[in-house]
């Protein structure tokens, strides 16, 4: 156990000895509990963060000229750009076939604003046979498995809130199929709660008000986890990175990894199309030479609305959480256990306790949150990539209990993904009179995981009922039923 003295002499030297006013009314097991997470402050960054990000509020919007930067489209027009195109496929199934390709997912979310009481990644989310997000990118990254004959490791970053619960549903469903010597857990990082005065809050007696550090704090839990070390010693190059709340994100996507390494890009990130000017998607823009995301809410108004002579917006790439990192630019960005990416700072309410040790519940912000993006590593990076695809084959996040983003409109996204590829493969698809799906269907990513690889698959004669259900299973094997 750590000397109290001694760490309360740190914690003097930095202004935070309050966090110890509590300690000798604790019991031994909550004192060590305290003393613990105290451990898990580097005291000295929280100094400069204190100065920085709470003393003042950061201008978020850069300073110099905002243009749109380059985008590549996955169908080129021109013969040399669909050279390049089938060039890099060729070179990303390669790199998948060596064994030097990983997956990384971000699974620190839980299920509370869906109604669901759970780890994210345990909801089920398919259309038909119910399948948990989990399974639905382990089924994907085994298919790419089949195809390359190496592994293609996984690394899950948790939460301290969901990490014992997700590694109990990995157990309980067999790693759903995957060797486990090939899946990493660790979890994420955390940042505490911050008055206006710079001092951390308690939510308790014996505990500190504590917060993940922001999805861009992946990149550290990768350096601090030993994930790094992981990958070095299996020699893998190339990070495919993606969040969980994504059923039809391509967690390995041949494309997009080689093209990442065909241009030497230390980081690549895939965009959408904005719907509107004010989509609350992060804006893709290049500043002084270098890809950067300004959110939504940062982007001037009169640049997010800008059109060319075409009529199109000029800064339509949407910025979707769906990366390629070099793992060589990730040990950069973290050496010496630091992250380089900058802190974004969130005023909230934070129930604590006073100097008596009362709760109190603010009715009005009275804390600071700090959290790391990872899209902010791109300016950092010396060469990138953008490729652009499309909403309907790869981005129906499930965020919200209703409407908009929810695991119903997610549901609808995925039908028709299927019903696209299967009539791309030539099977006829039942419709209704607006042209929507009539029928539910679900592709297992153990027969086909894109719409080239269903056309080569497929059976033309395969009859899907009006009003029925049709899951393909990992064999080719139909099961349908009516409704």
């Amino acid at each position: 156990m750590s000397d109290v003295n001694a760490v309360r002499k740190e914690l003097q030297a930095h202004g935070q000895e309050h966090l110890l006013r509590f300690h000798d009314e604790l019991d031994e097991p909550g004192r060590k509990a305290l003393l613990e997470q105290i451990e898990t402050l580097d005291l000295a960054e929280l100094d400069e963060l204190v100065e920085r990000c709470v003393r003042r509020k950061p201008d978020y919007v850069p300073s110099g000229e905002i243009l749109p930067p380059e985008i590549v489209s996955p169908r080129s027009a021109d013969a040399a750009g669909q050279a390049e195109l089938d060039k890099a496929r060729a070179r990303g199934e390669k790199l998948i076939s060596q064994g030097k390709v990983a997956a990384f997912v971000v699974a620190g979310g839980q299920g509370t604003r869906l109604g669901y009481e759970g780890p994210k990644g345990c909801l089920e989310a398919t259309p038909v046979v119910h399948k948990p997000l989990f399974q639905v990118f382990a089924e994907q990254i085994l298919a790419a498995r089949k195809r390359g004959g190496r592994p293609v490791p996984w690394y899950i970053m948790t939460s301290p809130a969901n990490d014992v619960v997700t590694r109990a549903f990995f157990r309980q469903k067999n790693y759903f199929g995957m060797d486990p010597k090939d899946v990493m857990f660790f979890a994420q990082g955390t940042m505490p709660a911050l008055s206006a005065d710079g001092k951390v809050l308690l939510t308790d007696q014996g505990n500190l008000a504590l917060s993940p550090n922001g999805h861009g704090g992946s990149l550290l839990a990768l350096r601090k986890s030993g994930a790094l070390e992981d990958m070095a010693r299996r020699g893998v190059e190339y990070v495919s990175y993606f969040q969980v709340d994504n059923p039809l994100v391509r967690c390995v996507d041949p494309l997009f990894v080689g093209l990442h390494a065909l241009r030497k890009a230390e980081m690549s990130a895939k965009a959408l199309p904005k719907r509107d000017p004010m989509e609350k998607l992060g804006n893709f823009c290049l500043v002084d030479g270098k890809v950067q995301v300004i959110e939504y809410s940062d982007m001037p108004e009169e640049l997010a609305r800008q059109c060319g002579p075409d009529g199109r917006l000029r800064f339509s790439a949407g910025s979707i959480a769906i990366h390629v990192f070099s793992r060589s630019f990730v040990e950069r960005l973290t050496a010496g256990g630091r992250c380089k990416l900058p802190y974004h700072r969130a005023d909230k309410k934070v129930p604590c306790v006073d100097e008596t040790g009362a709760t109190v519940k603010p009715e009005t912000p009275n804390a600071v949150k700090l959290e790391m993006f990872v899209f902010d590593a791109m300016p950092l990076a010396e060469r990138t990539v953008i490729l652009e695809t499309r909403r309907s084959e790869e981005f129906s996040p499930i965020k919200n209990a209703t409407g908009e983003d929810s695991l119903t409109s997610s549901l609808h996204d995925q039908v028709r993904r299927a019903a696209a590829w299967l009539e791309a493969a030539g099977v006829a698809v039942p419709r209704d009179a607006d042209g929507q799906v009539a029928a539910a269907i679900e592709i297992s990513p153990l027969f086909a995981d894109s719409a080239e690889e269903l056309k080569r698959k497929a059976d033309p004669k395969l009859e899907i009922p009006v009003g029925g259900t049709v899951y393909i299973g990992s064999r080719g094997q139909t099961g349908t039923m009516k409704k």
